[in-house]
């Protein structure tokens, strides 16, 4: 045995360790690095993420950067990116001229090791240190002792490995299973076990997979960059699962488990481009089935950015071609959350049929018992909530505008089993849809349900224009029953009777059964109560009197409404020409003074200007005039050949006024009219319904064209 001294052994006999080692050349490079290693941080994101930079970046920096940053920063190099870290340290430290610098960066819990100062060296066994540190490494595992295991692995690498004496597996597999108690100590062993996992893999050592797979998921936490108390991370797990990939054994080794959550890590640190590559490797190059709660967290993190909806569905697709089906998948939380974020982006892309696509598969699902899979998934969040009723609401909207009533009653009733709320507007456009296509027994069933909601505090109060439109279409489809029920809902909702346009469709319903007596009491009554009947409101009793066949009555409303200061319209003169066609000379005779009375309106309005609307207010003649007023002629010829009136006084007198308005579309008057009328804008609002109620009053004559307005 020969004993031999170094510099550090006489400073230990002459002046102590500390002073000697303070002017070392490990020892100063050790505190170098130290003093740096407190703003690693801070220089290395400096150094990479502003664009350019590279060009500035310093060995100590580069010695700092994290396994993405290295992969990053090789790229805009044009190098490459793909190997472990220290292949890609060393790429960059040689196209940096840093190579030489050789000395990695010590771990801040390296510590010295004093117990160097005196070397022995037995020329007997060159292996003799070699063999002793390793037995000093496999005694600290045992122990469990990590920290002292990977500082002699370290030294045991730096000063006696060769390549053709290497480490033994063994040894780096008992260190490895040191540092993986309690979950890799709790994220602190993290860097060690990768280091490993990066030297084995250089070394052709095959990796045990279970301690591999172990060391890629207790590495990452829920911190910043999937961090635990600021150590590891999914960089760290990036670089174990490259180091695991260069090994003997490759990909084959690694577990659908790991990579499941790495990609979860990367989609909770919004790195969702990145998340979803891997997620396509392990489904189209792995063959991978990863568990739906992986696809979830993509698209998750993806629905949240509006300008990744495509990546939504790209994910969906890949579920797809993993082997789920998406008709069934709502049966797990995992798949109502993809399903989910797959309703957001169809929202946000503005792809109704898909949105709608999503929500039916969610509700053949089985399993969820006793909500439905559709329910669920419209209910999983907020955004889930909004992106469903904007959904049905815009498609509710289009069906509306195509004149779909099936469509849009359909989409209503899956609002509501969905748990979404429909707003006012909505129901509103539903049951108008209804009501407009003439459905009066759906239109009711609605408004009677909304009335319900309404009661429940679900709703609003459907207001008073929708029981008016509901009691119309009833009165036009002949449902008088379910008039009586609209209007008694009408009643119990607004504690009212209804308003003008009410109480002139019951006029209607009245006025088709000919009952004269109701009409004029309900005419009264409204009267009595403060409400003015409107020109709508006489014209309808008119209509009435067309029924009976009484056109006295007709005259005396007119001159009723002429009392109240109610104008007549030409809907009005017509209803009374109408009913004038009774065969009587008596009704001949009324109607040519009718004829002369609206001439006579016609010259005042062309002369004064129209007061209103066309449709609402104006007195010239129509078509429809011409063809009463022919009509009445030809009764008129019928009473003079029945003798009860003489054929020239007939033609001199009574028949006048019949052929002036016959002839009037010839006049100028009628010109300066037809110009007017086209400049005047046509009436909106109630007053469409008011001129719906007018023609369906007019046609209750047998002769009668029915109006469209």
């Amino acid at each position: 045995m020969k004993l031999e001294f170094s510099i550090a052994t006489f400073a230990v006999l002459f002046g102590g360790v500390q002073q000697v080692a303070a002017f070392s050349p490990s020892t100063i490079l050790q505190n170098k690095y130290a003093a740096q290693s407190s703003i690693r941080h801070v220089s290395t994101m400096a150094a990479v993420e502003t664009e350019g930079s590279v060009d500035e970046m310093d060995y100590a920096t580069i010695n700092s950067l994290t396994f993405r940053q290295l992969q990053k920063n090789c790229k805009m190099m044009g190098l490459a990116a793909k190997g472990n870290t220290a292949a890609l340290r060393t790429r960059l430290l040689e196209e940096f001229g840093l190579a030489t610098a050789s000395v990695e960066c010590a771990d801040e819990d390296d510590e010295c090791d004093t117990d160097d100062a005196i070397s022995f060296v037995n020329e007997g066994d060159p292996d003799f240190d070699f063999n002793v540190l390793v037995s000093e490494i496999d005694e600290k595992c045992s122990f469990g002792h990590w920290k002292a295991a990977t500082r002699k692995l370290k030294k045991l690498n730096k000063r006696y490995a060769t390549d053709e004496k290497p480490v033994p597996r063994e040894t780096y597999i008992a260190v490895l299973e040191a540092c993986l108690e309690n979950r890799l100590q709790g994220a602190r062993a993290s860097e060690p076990a990768r280091k490993i996992l990066e030297q084995m893999s250089e070394h052709n050592y095959d990796i045990p997979s279970n301690l591999g797979n172990q060391c890629i998921a207790n590495c990452m936490g829920t911190g910043i960059n999937g961090r635990h108390d600021d150590f590891g991370g999914i960089d760290t797990a990036l670089a174990m699962l490259a180091a695991m990939e260069g090994s003997p054994s490759g990909s084959q080794m690694i577990s659908v488990d790991s990579y499941g959550a790495i990609v979860s890590s990367l989609s909770a640190d919004g790195a969702v481009e990145e998340a979803c590559l891997l997620l396509r490797a392990m489904v189209v190059e792995h063959s991978f089935t990863p568990p739906l709660g992986t696809f979830a967290d993509v698209a998750r993190a993806a629905a949240k950015s509006k300008d990744m909806s495509e990546t939504v569905i790209q994910v969906l697709t890949l579920a797809k071609a993993a082997g789920y089906v998406l008709d069934s998948i709502a049966s797990a939380e995992a798949g109502r959350d993809l399903l989910a974020s797959g309703v957001i982006a169809a929202e946000q892309m503005d792809s109704i049929p898909l949105g709608l696509r999503l929500l039916t598969a969610a509700s053949k699902a089985e399993g969820c018992a006793p909500d439905r899979g559709d329910d669920l998934v419209a209910s999983s969040s907020s955004a889930a909530q909004r992106a469903c009723t904007l959904i049905h609401r815009n498609a509710i909207d289009q069906a509306v505008n195509d004149d779909n009533w099936k469509l849009a009653v359909k989409l209503l009733q899956l609002m509501t089993e969905r748990s979404l709320t429909p707003a006012t507007s909505v129901m509103r456009k539903v049951v108008s849809v209804c009501t407009k296509m003439e459905k009066s027994r759906k239109a009711t069933a609605l408004l009677l349900d909304w009335v319900t909601r309404a009661e429940e505090g679900k709703a609003e109060k459907p207001p008073l224009p929708i029981f008016n439109n509901v009691v119309n279409t009833c009165e036009i489809c002949g449902e008088e029953d379910l008039t009586l029920v609209v209007l008694e809902a009408l009643k119990k909702v607004h504690e009212t009777e209804g308003n003008i346009v009410t109480t002139n469709i019951a006029l209607k319903r009245l006025a088709k059964q000919g009952n004269l007596i109701a009409v004029e009491g309900l005419i009264i009554g409204m009267l009595q109560a403060g409400v003015e009947p409107n020109v709508v409101s006489y014209t309808t009793a008119i209509g009435g009197c067309v029924k009976a066949e009484d056109s006295a009555m007709a005259y005396e409303w007119m001159k009723r409404m002429r009392s109240r200061n109610v104008l007549p319209n030409y809907h009005t003169y017509n209803t009374a020409l109408a009913a004038c066609l009774d065969g009587k000379f008596e009704s001949t005779a009324r109607a040519s003074t009718i004829a002369t009375e609206m001439i006579g309106d016609v010259g005042r309005e062309i002369a004064e200007g129209l007061k209103g609307t066309v449709e609402y207010n104006s007195v010239v003649p129509d078509k429809y005039t011409k063809v009463l007023a022919r009509s009445l002629m030809k009764q008129l010829r019928e009473n003079w050949r029945a003798d009860d009136i003489n054929i020239q006084v007939a033609k001199s007198t009574l028949r006048v006024s019949l052929l002036q308005l016959v002839d009037f579309e010839k006049t100028d008057a009628a010109s300066e009219a037809k110009r007017r009328k086209e400049e005047t804008c046509v009436a909106d609002g109630d007053e469409e319904c008011v001129d719906d109620v007018i023609s369906r009053v007019v046609s209750m004559t047998k002769e009668h064209r029915r109006m469209e307005v």
